[in-house]
């Protein structure tokens, strides 16, 4: 808590909300509260940056696939970056990928490799039904939490170890 005297300004603070009250000398006071809340991003896949990926390293990963915890139904917002794998596929005739689903380690393994595989042919369901990409073309796979590519030790390390990836094939 800081105060100022008997006018100016004071500001305390609990848990994530910072509060301040200013008060002038002739007596009016200004209340100004600040939650503080994480930083979010909405990320999406592009065609190009998926195809870059392909050819550099014969990877990538599908920002913007999303679920919610537990769960292998694709949600709306996933619509964009689908739209962009279809786009990568109508643009190479010839590609194939395997869909691959990751998870982080919370929870029991087998429950998070099913629920990887669930989620990639998730993927694979909604490209060919939705989005019109033949399905020789397509084959899905879960890996669970044993390909990594961060520490589970963080939510931010858990979350990006939660992921869909296009392999080539």
């Amino acid at each position: 808590m800081y105060n100022s005297g008997d006018y100016g300004d004071f500001t305390g603070h609990m848990g994530n909300t910072w509060i301040q009250i200013e008060i002038s000398s002739s007596g009016s006071i200004l209340e100004t509260i600040v939650k503080e809340r994480a930083l979010s991003q909405d990320v999406v896949a592009n065609a190009a940056d998926l195809s870059q990926g392909l050819v550099s390293s014969g990877h990538t990963v599908v920002q913007g696939v999303l679920f919610d915890t537990g769960k292998a139904e694709l949600k709306p917002e996933s619509g964009a970056a689908l739209q962009e794998v279809a786009k990568l596929l109508q643009e190479d005739a010839d590609l194939k990928i395997f869909v691959v689903g990751h998870t982080d380690n919370v929870g029991q393994v087998a429950a998070n490799v099913d629920l990887s595989k669930r989620r990639a042919e998730a993927v694979v369901r909604a490209l060919t039904t939705q989005y019109s990409v033949q399905a020789v073309r397509l084959s899905s796979f879960g890996n669970g939490p044993y390909a990594r590519v961060s520490t589970n030790d963080t939510d931010e390390g858990r979350a990006s170890n939660r992921r869909v990836e296009l392999v080539k094939q």
